[in-house]
């Protein structure tokens, strides 16, 4: 009877992990973007795809393709949010401090939701609106402090 109450047990807990899984993997599926170059929103499926720090990027044509691979810096900060809505990268710390992020000090920006490692990092961000907000978090400094790109999708 212990044995099959012990492997019930397991079972549950594997499922209840797995089904965690699924519903994190759904929640991050995105459809549509706002272009990298021309700020347009654009359905992933027919959008063309740049390549951006071995990831994928999407823009609504040809013309922001080349514009976004001949001067990425200019587009980084679009780019770099882009990344991280796709679930392309995953933030690994503050993106302001390089410290250890708290799920318990996150703002909500542009879709995506970011953490911070204190109550004044947190303030800086929320201070901060629209663009401003977008640049302090996503440009190259602050990407490379706080996110990773895990992924090629």
């Amino acid at each position: 009877m212990k044995r099959i109450l012990t492997a019930t047990t397991v079972l549950a807990a594997m499922l209840a992990v797995f089904a965690s899984a699924q519903a994190e993997e759904k929640a991050t599926k995105v459809e549509k973007v706002k272009c990298a170059v021309a700020g347009k929103e654009i359905k992933i499926a027919d959008a063309k795809v740049a390549t951006y720090k071995g990831a994928k990027v999407y823009v609504c044509c040809g013309a922001c393709k080349a514009k976004l691979e001949k001067t990425p810096a200019k587009f980084a900060v679009k780019a770099n949010h882009q990344l991280v809505l796709t679930g392309q990268a995953k933030q690994v710390n503050c993106p302001f401090a390089g410290k250890p992020a708290d799920k318990a000090k996150s703002v909500e920006m542009a879709g995506v939701k970011v953490a911070f490692c204190c109550g004044g990092c947190q303030g800086k961000a929320k201070a901060a609106k629209g663009d401003k907000q977008l640049e302090l978090v996503f440009s190259d400094k602050a990407f490379a402090k706080g996110f990773k790109v895990t992924a090629k999708k």
